[in-house]
């Protein structure tokens, strides 16, 4: 990871954010709620939360639709892949009745990145209920 991140929003939010991100080589994550609005972010350098936002905005309002068409169940992840092989991850999750989005940018198609955002979206939890 870059030697030099940017974290905005809640300071115990984003700092689980960066771990996760210095964990799995990740290079931003974001926390929003359901409308895409942030949370809390932590991103590496040259990369821009704000941007990422409204991505996952888009994201959820195309899930929600799918859904809504299709009958299908709530959505547990959504992936995105650009041709350079990034992956943007969306896990939409539920604290307190609060729908939020963990949106995580994995640098590599091949990386594993399941079992950091499953801990990261519990510590969220966590520190949500305090």
């Amino acid at each position: 990871m870059n030697d030099i991140t940017s974290k905005t929003g809640s300071t115990e939010l984003s700092q689980i954010l960066s771990q996760m991100n210095e964990a799995g080589n990740f290079l931003i994550s974001i926390l929003t709620d359901r409308n895409g609005f942030p949370i809390a972010s932590a991103t590496a350098s040259g990369e821009d939360p704000e941007l990422q936002s409204a991505v996952v905005a888009l994201v959820q309002k195309t899930a929600a639709q799918v859904q809504q068409q299709l009958g299908m169940a709530p959505t547990d992840e959504i992936s995105m892949f650009d041709t350079a092989g990034r992956r943007l991850v969306c896990r939409p999750f539920e604290v307190n009745e609060h729908k939020l989005i963990l949106a995580v940018v994995v640098p590599d198609r091949k990386q594993s990145y399941r079992r950091l955002t499953n801990t990261t979206v519990n510590a969220i939890k966590r520190r949500w209920r305090l």
